[in-house]
């Protein structure tokens, strides 16, 4: 059964995403470093989906990651062909994103959300290895990539490929999703993890105050305390997960738009930035300046409105790939066949997010067995 407080900080972090990119408050990042704990959540389902089917894992990760793109190539790579982009070998990396794609002049900011695929890709390459790595030695494993990171930022390693960087920011976030899978983080005590919470977090707010970017403090310009601040955060929200989060279907719009965004967060996310840059000029024209909350309020609504609607379109390749019953809005419910009823399960713990119901003992006895992650 889902974790319902982990599907709601997946939304929430979707969202925070969108008004982020269209608003483009700095502070954002700060309240809610949504990139790094999208990441966390999703080494944690890396790390269940390998503990289930081994290195196979990859390739499902990857068949449920690519067709969403594929839909979303399908009309801007034509476009971006039509208006100036040269057609070269290096435009199929569209379809396989290991590194950046080639993009024209508004496709690259239109397509600009493309490097979390990137990242995505080589965390689910690294994962069965990291994995092995990370149950024999944890905890020099989650400190490697905060070392790597630091070791650029300091100079001492210059020059270093785009994709070794991002290991260093964001595969630390992966590693600590895979704590948060096998339990480390839960069975770390409260008198460990909240001082190390504080200290990171105190360390990362004296890196980002003191080396400020070019729009100030939003931690998308600064790594190092992106990392750290990331990690602090993570530490609370994600290592003190509750087992269950029943509160969140208590209002059923509130339930449901958890689970849309869930099952749609990769159409939503790959979707809302080409609406961001198109509405821009429009708005613009017509007086709803992103100057004042007015114009920044029709914006987010404008923008989520189209999104919903795209995602109404083609947000189903999501179910398709995920091999469920295509659906047009997730989480209804589901007609019960007749002379069956439901049978209730209890919910998993913290750090599961399926369970499997085995035949039953008894006719009135039904347990759960926890798949590990």
């Amino acid at each position: 059964m889902r974790n319902r407080y982990l599907d709601l900080l997946r939304a929430l972090a979707i969202v925070r995403v969108v008004v982020y990119h269209v608003t483009g408050w700095a502070t954002l990042t700060l309240v809610f470093p949504a990139m790094s704990v999208m990441f966390a959540l999703a080494g944690s389902l890396m790390a269940a989906s390998l503990d289930r089917s081994g290195p196979s894992a990859v390739r499902r990760r990857l068949r449920r990651l690519l067709p969403s793109l594929w839909v979303l190539a399908a009309i801007f790579v034509p476009a971006m062909l039509l208006t100036g982009l040269p057609l070269t070998p290096k435009v199929l990396l569209w379809a396989f994103p290991v590194a950046d794609p080639p993009a024209n002049y508004w496709g690259a900011l239109a397509l600009s959300v493309i490097w979390y695929l990137r990242d995505y890709l080589w965390f689910v390459f690294a994962s069965p290895v990291a994995l092995w790595l990370f149950r024999r030695a944890p905890w020099p494993t989650l400190l490697a990539p905060y070392a790597l990171l630091a070791a650029i930022e300091f100079g001492l390693l210059p020059a270093v490929p785009t994709v070794l960087r991002e290991f260093g920011l964001y595969f630390g976030a992966w590693l600590l999703g895979f704590a948060h899978h096998d339990g480390l983080l839960r069975r770390t005590a409260n008198r460990v993890l909240v001082p190390a919470a504080l200290a990171l977090g105190v360390a990362g707010v004296a890196w980002i105050v003191t080396h400020p970017g070019p729009r100030g403090y939003d931690l998308n310009d600064i790594p190092l305390g992106n990392a750290l601040w990331s990690a602090a955060f993570i530490l609370v929200a994600i290592g003190r997960a509750p087992a269950s989060a029943a509160w969140v279907d208590r209002s059923a719009v509130a339930g449901r738009a958890v689970t849309v965004l869930n099952r749609r967060a990769l159409t939503v996310y790959l979707w809302h930035m080409p609406f961001v840059v198109a509405l821009t000029p429009l708005v613009d024209v017509v007086g709803w300046s992103h100057q004042d909350p007015v114009g920044l309020a029709i914006r987010v609504v404008l923008v989520f409105a189209l999104v919903g609607a795209v995602t109404a379109a083609v947000g189903w390749v999501e179910d398709v790939a995920a091999r469920r019953p295509p659906e047009l809005f997730p989480g209804g419910a589901r007609p019960v066949p007749a002379g069956d009823s439901p049978v209730p399960v209890s919910p998993a713990p913290a750090g599961y997010d399926r369970a499997v119901l085995p035949a039953p003992r008894a006719p009135e006895e039904h347990t759960l067995k926890l798949s590990a992650r």
